[in-house]
């Protein structure tokens, strides 16, 4: 007879009765009722009044009831504590019985009851089954220390447990490293600091690697996440390790398939892109991921969002591979309308017939969703892929002729975009798109028909019946579909004003005096006063060339697809957002990012774009800089275009055209003004004093010429003996800044003075300061090491490329959280919004767009800190105010208050 059989009694008198059970002298009997317990324990019923009696029953050799009792004190044990002490010396006892399943049954029960008087017993007994002879028990140990990090980390750390734990990493079985790992990527998820607690290094990786091969699929996971959190030193390392573990492609399980590819793709941005290894990789990663879409549809939905961020990241990888992302009649909504999207993103020339022969048949499927989605891909192809526009505005056409009423109206929006995308070429098919008017009843297709009406209103002779068509039910529209026919009148108007008078007093009449909809009565008003006041002004305005809409406009911000990456094989990859979207509290404030191409980790330092290390003992460190040796070699600079993908985790030297090269064409653009000769440079000051230098003066500041930082100083003699043999050493610092050069200076006679500029470079160690902007410089001559401390003005470490798209700032903006917003409020502003914008954009801090809202000017502007740290700012001015309010996100708060420092002291100059 089966189990099931406790599950099925529910009679009165039941506890007294188990409770005689319980306290039976027959092994069986006592057995019997404690798996009743279970029973009832497990269907709800409340039966913590056994506690006592189910405790007496520890005392067996029989596993299977040991296991028994265990579960029931794991569940109990909180809300009885004084009771559960009971129950210690048995667990102590268990722990050194000579059977190893016993032994670790104890101590993984022991960690899992989470009481603190409890807890205090269970160090001896963990520390010795740290130690034991059989890996089993030491592989549940290694867990169980992660566990009891949970529920009291000082005691962890206090007892030397970490150490222990870091000590299992060279174990000899496998599985015990694999245990090791886990517990310690645990243990650093919840540490507070968020600093690694033990210090992946080559060795250590080695012994990981050796471990791959032998332990079984979730230990092969959890040491693949370990090795994903490590920076090889050079890409020789990098190199070594992609050979190691590409086997694990191969793997039936699909964790460690994708935990494989999070890692080799977080190993390829170190390799230079055209070596060979990168190519073969690329051909190998194909192969498993097209394995996953073979799987049961759940696994395939989690395959598809991962190599969706793949695809976006690489395309080549799967771009022979078109075919498996084919739909399939049974695949659930779900994966169909994933296999749509990375469909999309593989198009190119070379396969576009093929895609839009798919497309065409999906818009005939019965599913009226994914046929929307369907028709809204062609429409995509033909933006996307530019040869094949023509063929897909035909596609359309033919899908029109269907006279299906959703794929018509779906068909009608994407044309919208299609005449964006390629004005004055296919407005012959306009006399098509207007037979259809009646028909449409949604508003996004209606509202995209009056678009076009009213766009291209002279090409069309009864424009102005259509769109009196449209306001006879104006209340009854949507605002959408309003908004577009306000519009669509006045544009009308202004191509045909003599017998459109009536039409377009008639539409500003139901827009500003019969709707209580403000955004339509606004434009309304706006309308009505340009045509009243300048009408030249209002045709300017209202007929101004539209921009070309971007070819892709649902790609992922870079610098989120970069940290997604680091994120495949989690939640943040199916969700397409960062854990600090949807995980509150523990490692929420550690974000990871690709490394940048050809970095170079120091002493396997993790790399982070974020300034998050503690501030330590920085005189310490000063004074055990060797100071005589050659500077490190400056980081390679990385030039790489944003929009494809190419953000680096810490940045080198930037672009080398000049900044007022650059910002020259971008204000004439714009503004139609002139460039200002030079970025703002902050007045020196006395960094080291002549009585603190022993004769040594140093007056410095920091500027930023051809795209690189620098500390300009001079250096003045006091003393009466000449001063020679200078050398210099920065710090540890929040921006990872070092000296990209020697300190040039000669011979400084007595009385004499020398000025130098020395280039800093990025992508140095990294260590918060405070404040964030502080910078601890040491200086050796002849005469002594002299130590001084300097604020670094936050302008100098804006790079050249900080210039974000306009639809990247949207959804930028939109994606990080309101808690990342801070307000700053500017006193004594001097200037128009156009002077400030140049001064700014001098300053590498970008204007994406200025609007006027009220009378107030916005701008919106975007910069990017050489250690990734991307700020996208908004300025309110109010003409005539010396006052101006100052709106920062960003991810990394922190550096508001450097920014916001620069930001004034910029407008100020």
């Amino acid at each position: 007879m089966t189990d099931s059989k406790y599950f099925t009694t529910t009679k009165k008198g039941e506890i007294f009765e188990l409770k005689s059970e319980l306290n039976s002298d027959k092994k069986e009997k006592k057995k019997e009722a404690v798996k009743k317990v279970i029973a009832s324990m497990t269907v709800g019923k409340d039966v913590s009044a056994l506690f006592p009696d189910v405790v007496n029953c520890m005392q067996t050799d029989n596993l299977e009831l040991k296991k028994l009792v265990y579960l029931y004190l794991m569940n109990y044990a909180k809300s009885q504590p004084d009771m559960a002490i009971m129950a210690v010396n048995t667990f102590v006892k268990d722990c050194e019985d000579s059977n190893p399943l016993i032994r670790a049954l104890a101590v993984r029960t022991m960690g899992c009851i989470r009481v603190d008087k409890i807890t205090e017993y269970l160090c001896e007994p963990l520390r010795k089954c740290l130690k034991d002879e059989d890996p089993y028990v030491r592989k549940t140990a290694a867990v169980c220390v992660a566990k009891l990090y949970d529920i009291s980390s000082s005691m962890v750390e206090d007892q030397g447990f970490l150490d222990q734990l870091k000590d299992l990493l060279s174990d000899s079985n496998p599985m015990v490293v694999a245990n090791a790992v886990a517990a310690l990527s645990e243990i650093n998820e919840a540490s507070v600091s968020g600093q690694p607690l033990v210090e992946m290094n080559a060795p250590t990786i080695n012994k990981l690697l050796t471990a791959l091969n032998e332990c079984t699929e979730w230990g092969q996971v959890f040491i693949l996440d370990a090795l994903s959190n490590y920076s090889p030193r050079d890409a020789r390392e990098a190199h070594s390790i992609c050979e190691r573990i590409t086997p694990r492609l191969a793997h039936a399980n699909a964790a460690v398939v994708l935990s494989t590819v999070k890692v080799l793709m977080k190993l390829m941005e170190m390799l230079s892109e055209d070596t060979e290894l990168v190519s073969t990789l690329s051909r190998k990663l194909a192969p498993p991921l097209v394995t996953l879409l073979s799987a049961e549809p759940e696994v395939q939905y989690v395959a598809l969002r991962n190599i969706n961020l793949v695809v976006q990241k690489r395309p080549d990888i799967l771009k022979h591979e078109m075919k498996v992302f084919f739909v399939k009649y049974n695949d659930p909504i779900y994966v169909k309308l994933e296999k749509l999207d990375i469909m999309i993103r593989l198009a190119s020339q070379a396969n576009i017939a093929q895609v839009l022969g798919e497309l065409k048949e999906y818009a005939t499927e019965v599913d009226v969703d994914f046929v929307r989605k369907a028709v809204r891909a062609i429409g995509r192809c033909a933006i996307k892929v530019e040869p094949s526009a023509e063929r897909c505005v035909s596609t359309l056409l033919e899908l029109i002729q269907t006279k299906v009423n959703y794929v018509v109206q779906e068909a009608i929006v994407v044309i919208k975009d299609i005449f964006r995308k390629y004005p004055n070429k296919y407005e012959s098919i306009i006399s098509t798109l207007c037979e259809n008017l009646d028909t449409l009843d949604e508003p996004e297709a209606r509202a995209s028909m009056v678009w076009i009406v009213g766009e291209y209103a002279e090409r069309i002779d009864n424009a102005d019946e259509l769109l009196d068509s449209f306001l006879e039910g104006f209340h009854d529209e949507n605002a959408q579909v309003q908004l577009q026919l306000l519009t669509a009148v006045v544009k009308l108007f202004l191509k045909r004003p003599a017998d459109t008078q009536e039409l377009v007093q008639h539409v500003l009449s139901l827009a500003t005096q019969d709707s209580d909809n403000p955004d339509l009565r606004d434009r309304g008003f706006i309308y009505w006063r340009l045509l009243s006041t300048d009408p030249a002004a209002a045709k300017e305005v209202v007929l101004a060339d539209k921009p070309l809409i971007s070819e892709e406009t649902d790609l992922l911000e870079p610098t989120l697809l970069d940290e997604l990456i680091c994120h495949i094989a989690s939640l943040a990859s199916v969700y397409h957002k960062p854990p600090t979207a949807f995980v509150e509290g523990r490692g929420a404030g550690v974000r990871k990012c690709l490394p940048s191409r050809g970095a170079v980790a120091e002493d396997a330092m993790p790399q982070q774009p974020t300034v998050i290390p503690n501030q330590e003992s920085l005189i310490g460190d000063l004074l055990s800089m060797d100071i005589s040796g050659p500077p490190p070699a400056a980081a390679p600079a990385s030039n790489l275009d944003l929009l494809a993908g190419g953000l680096d985790v810490l940045l080198g030297t930037g672009p080398e055209p000049s900044a007022t090269a650059t910002t020259t064409g971008l204000l004439g653009d714009i503004f139609g003004v002139a460039a200002t000769p030079a970025s703002f440079v902050p007045p020196k000051q006395c960094w080291l004093p002549a009585d603190k230098g022993k004769g040594l003066e140093i007056w410095g500041t920091f500027s930023r010429q051809n795209g690189q930082a620098r500390m300009e100083m001079t250096f003045t003699n006091k003393a009466m003996q000449a001063m020679s043999g200078f050398a210099i050493q920065l710090n540890k610092n929040s921006f990872g800044v070092y000296p990209g050069g020697a300190l040039a200076v000669g011979v400084v006679p007595a009385g004499g003075r020398a000025d130098a500029a020395l280039p800093l470079a990025a992508a140095g160690p990294v260590q918060r300061m405070e404040p964030l902007n502080n910078l601890q410089v040491a200086i050796k001559n002849n005469v002594d090491v002299f130590y001084f401390a300097c604020l670094i003005p936050a302008h100098v470490l804006f790079t050249e490329d900080g210039q974000l798209d306009k639809r990247v700032f949207l959804t930028t903006w939109k994606e990080i959280p309101a808690a990342n917003e801070v307000q700053h409020t500017l006193s004594n502003v001097v200037g128009t919004a156009d002077s400030i914008a140049q001064k700014m954009t001098l300053n590498n801090i970008f204007t994406i767009a200025k609007r006027n809202v009220e009378g107030q000017d916005m701008l919106y502007q975007s910069l990017k800190l050489i250690n990734n740290i991307w700020v996208l700012l908004e300025l309110k001015l109010q003409p005539g105010n010396p006052e101006a309010t100052l709106s920062l996100k960003s991810r990394t708060v922190e550096v508001a208050t450097c920014i916001f420092q620069a930001y004034e002291a910029i407008i100020k100059s």
